[in-house]
């Protein structure tokens, strides 16, 4: 089978979790990437534990697929062997702030001047222009910024941690994936490249598309548990007698009804339309009757019932149960010594197969002497540049 991406081919400088995460769904997706590492600032991932067969199991897993060239970029010998590649691998994703790329010789004009037809994509917390570009940010601060948090949460304690990174990977990884695809869609029409300027904050505002819309269009500020997704509405987590969790999703009509059928409410449908007021004493009188009885009854309960309500799994239980465990989404990756990885699959699946990259994350610098020889080096000059501390 040829993957969707056969053919596409990156250089990778990008590092943590939102641009590893974006390009590691390229390289399932079949592009050739390689991650370009400083030997003496390597990629924090790393250092994650545990450790799998002496490898960070989370940056096995992001950085799958992708082969490890060790270069210090301060050293000139280091930029050239990049600007050797820039002629093949023609599309280049970092992750610095503003103007570190340039500083290193390896800004956009000057790897376009090599190759015209570069894509060349820079990953960002808040975008390359404006005066927030050379802040420092983290998933919280980005979500925070984009005004998500003010109507998220409960308004007795404020805006609440989600458990994973939303803006990161949700805007982030996704829309540099996305771009990328795109920048290359249009390249193979037109032959043209591209820079394409990826601000995780600016994504994390496109996704409250809902609010945002609303706002625009003249209605009020959202607030938290205010609005039919947030919790002002019985859609909502609703804990148990053995004090786990039940996610309560009934919007629609036939699923409401199904709902409060089950837990003996059937009356309450019958008022249509409710105030704020009836709506939090509903909710109370909902919450009473499923913390009556623990979480395999209610499991039980709505096992055959459409009405939108699932519990809250942990993580252990989630792999191991359906739907889960009837995706593939979980798989089995070896890395250049054949040891075995479980990761997470890609969650894109085609009719053409399941595309997951085969390489599981290595040790930095296994590929350098490989990459470095089909430049043309010779030994001898992969020895002097080691010694020069250009390469690992």
């Amino acid at each position: 089978m040829h993957p969707p991406l056969d053919g596409m081919k990156i250089l990778d400088f990008s590092y943590l979790l939102p641009g590893p995460f974006g390009t590691m769904m390229l390289a399932d997706l079949g592009a050739d990437i390689i991650k370009v590492e400083n030997p003496e600032n390597p990629d924090l991932m790393r250092m994650v534990p545990p450790l799998v067969h002496g490898i960070s199991a989370a940056y096995a897993h992001i950085n799958r697929g992708k082969r490890s060239l060790a270069l210090n970029l301060k050293h000139e010998e280091a930029r050239k062997a990049v600007y050797a590649l820039v002629r093949e691998y023609d599309i280049v994703v970092e992750q610095f702030r503003p103007g570190v790329m340039e500083k290193l010789g390896l800004g956009y004009e000057r790897l376009r001047d090599i190759n015209p037809a570069l894509i060349y994509c820079s990953l960002t917390g808040y975008g390359q222009t404006g005066s927030y570009a050379h802040r420092a940010g983290h998933d919280i601060n980005y979500m925070a910024l984009s005004g998500a948090e003010s109507f998220s949460g409960k308004k007795a304690t404020g805006p609440t941690l989600s458990g994973i990174q939303i803006a990161d990977i949700g805007s982030g990884s996704k829309n540099l994936c996305i771009a990328v695809m795109a920048a290359y869609i249009r390249r193979l029409r037109t032959g043209e490249g591209d820079y394409i300027d990826i601000s995780i904050f600016d994504g994390v505002f496109a996704m409250t598309a809902f609010q945002t819309s609303q706002f625009l269009g003249g209605a009020s500020e959202p607030e938290a548990e205010n609005e039919l997704f947030n919790g002002g509405s019985l859609y909502d987590f609703y804990q148990t007698a053995d004090k786990r969790y039940l996610s309560v999703g009934p919007v629609e009509p036939k699923f409401l009804a199904a709902f409060l059928n089950a837990i003996g409410m059937s009356g309450v449908i019958e008022k249509g339309v409710v105030s704020a007021e009836e709506m939090i004493e509903m909710k109370r009188e909902v919450a009473c009757r499923i913390a009556e009885k623990p979480l395999s009854h209610w499991i039980e309960v709505f096992s055959a019932i459409d009405a939108c309500v699932e519990p809250v799994r942990t993580l252990g239980e989630a792999i191991n149960a359906p739907p889960l465990c009837e995706r593939s989404m979980i798989v089995s990756v070896r890395d250049s010594k054949n040891n075995e990885f479980r990761q997470l699959g890609s969650g894109l699946m085609f009719t053409s197969g399941t595309y997951v990259a085969k390489m599981a994350g290595c040790e930095m610098g296994s590929h350098t002497d490989e990459i470095l020889h089909r430049l043309g080096y010779s030994d001898a000059t992969i020895s002097d540049l080691r010694a020069k501390g250009a390469v690992k």
